[in-house]
């Protein structure tokens, strides 16, 4: 007698077939693919795949790039935890909805989101069994929306086991108590990621008799960076590629992304003294003390980890009768900088912190092997597994679905990614250029054609208005109020936007 998954996979072919052909799919749950939906915290475009990093090991997600698409110009709809996810989870953005940070920030008391159905609820109200582990969420406890899932663990409202703690710091500098990096006094199989891969690669060996959305949170390589000595050791500081930086490169730029860089608190809020003890350590500290290398050895055998912790739940997917019939998306929240415009940490709106990690493989998701450089956004992924999955469209949804992109890579594609970081502070991207206008009305126009680092501010240069003009059109018209004190920003006396 045929399996369940044997017959999901006959079915999905089928499906498959339907869509690339533009026909319209079979609307039975039990055609539909399963979906392994996986989240790997504050990485950057330095897996091996991207080409930035000569020094990274990421074994296991270059497999997968090769498996699959690769989306080498995605960026997130905002450069912090909480109002990224939220961004995806809901495929509404930040200036919609008033979620800007994520400090005592339970995204459900937006009023635009008390009634948000979120990707994997829709999958569950679609007939799916939607299950999960690991930071998906933010992690703060109002944020993990239980009745998203049909199960979680360790349970709906905690996404993670606890986190290895070390007093005094291991790096020896008095910083912010999660800025810290050195080994884990753990074996890895101690740490909550490896914790995380084992819960989800368990769930992949049991028998479902419905399809499957499975969330797999991995929390590193975000701070604070411990992973067991076994990692630190796979990199030789002085072997590790140094970012491009330049001495003067803030000159051009205006007083509010001055402070962003320099770890000035955060502008946008209210008042800074809101935030708490929140101040991270200057690039330009950092380099000063002579633990540049050092930290970039810190965040490459966190990445390293995270990447056999990925590898782990792949190995049991291509074990199982799910392997055809299966959708992998493998995303980052947002990217962070390790240097460049003289910034350490995520939180800004250039491209180090606004670039994230984004990949689709399996059955209907195009060539394997194929690289997507449309600039492209994590709400676009909400309508896209919608699409991809045959399920009735959602209306009411601020993304595009991606599927003409992995149907045909080049496929037209005119509209630029928006970043958002606090009220009134927003990016653009296209293929070439990335403007970006603050709340205090400073501009900033960049040419990644001959500028790919961003060190020249071409805003105030006349050749370049018929540019700026095309990007200013797609800045939001309307801002939602933020949902608490924390991101809030007013326009300048008598300042309008455009």
């Amino acid at each position: 007698m045929p399996t369940r998954s044997s017959l999901g996979r006959c079915a999905f072919l089928a499906t498959s077939w339907l869509l690339v052909a533009g026909l319209a799919p079979a609307t039975d749950a039990a055609d539909k693919p399963n979906v392994l939906f996986i989240a790997i915290d504050d990485l950057r475009d330095w897996p091996g795949c991207y080409d930035v990093q000569p020094a990274a090991m990421t074994p296991h997600l270059d497999k997968l790039a090769r498996r699959g698409t690769l989306f080498t110009r995605a960026y997130c709809a905002a450069p912090w935890c909480n109002p990224s996810r939220t961004g995806l989870l809901t495929g509404i953005r930040p200036s919609t909805s008033g979620v800007y940070t994520h400090y005592n920030v339970p995204w459900r008391d937006s009023p635009v989101l008390k009634d948000a159905v979120t990707l994997p609820r829709y999958f569950r109200d679609q007939g799916y069994w939607v299950g999960g582990a690991g930071k998906i969420f933010h992690h703060d406890r109002p944020s993990q929306d239980p009745e998203s899932w049909d199960e979680y663990w360790p349970s709906k409202t905690q996404c993670m086991p606890t986190m290895p703690v070390a007093r005094p710091p291991k790096n020896g500098m008095n910083l912010r108590d999660s800025v810290d990096w050195g080994p884990a006094d753990r074996k890895k199989e101690e740490m909550p990621d490896w914790q995380v891969a084992e819960w989800v690669a368990g769930q992949l060996q049991r028998t479902h008799d419905k399809p499957f959305f499975l969330g797999c949170g991995f929390y590193r390589p975000h701070l604070p960076w411990y992973v067991p000595q076994e990692y630190f050791d796979r990199f030789v500081p002085n072997q590790i590629k140094l970012p491009p930086v330049k001495d003067d490169d803030l000159d051009d730029v205006g007083e509010f992304a001055r402070r962003l860089a320099l770890g000035e608190g955060l502008p946008f809020l209210k008042d800074p003294k809101d935030f708490g003890n929140i101040k991270f350590p200057t690039f330009p500290a950092l380099r000063d003390a002579g633990r540049w290398r050092e930290v970039l050895q810190a965040y490459l055998a966190c990445m390293s980890f995270a990447d056999d912790c990925l590898g782990k739940v792949l190995k049991a997917l291509d074990e199982s009768p799910y392997r055809s019939n299966t959708v992998i998306v493998l995303w980052s929240d947002h990217g962070w900088h390790l240097g460049e415009k003289l910034h350490w940490e995520k939180t800004t709106l250039w491209e180090e912190a606004a670039k994230c990690v984004l990949l689709i493989a399996g059955p209907g998701t195009g060539e394997a092997g194929q690289r997507v450089e449309a600039p492209v956004n994590l709400v676009d992924l909400y309508p896209t597994l919608v699409e991809v999955c045959g399920l009735p469209a959602r209306s009411g949804l601020e993304g595009i679905s991606l599927a003409p992109l992995l149907r045909d890579r080049q496929a037209a594609w005119t509209r630029p990614s928006l970043t958002t970081h606090g009220r009134g502070n927003h990016s653009l991207r296209t293929s070439r250029w990335r403007y970006i206008r603050y709340a205090d009305g400073s501009e900033e126009l960049y040419d990644h054609d001959a500028d790919p680092n961003e060190w020249t501010n071409l805003a105030s240069q006349p050749q370049h208005a018929l540019v700026r003009k095309e990007l200013i059109q797609w800045i939001p018209k309307n801002e939602a109020p933020p949902i608490n004190d924390f991101s809030h920003q007013k326009l300048p006396a008598g300042k309008k936007r455009e």
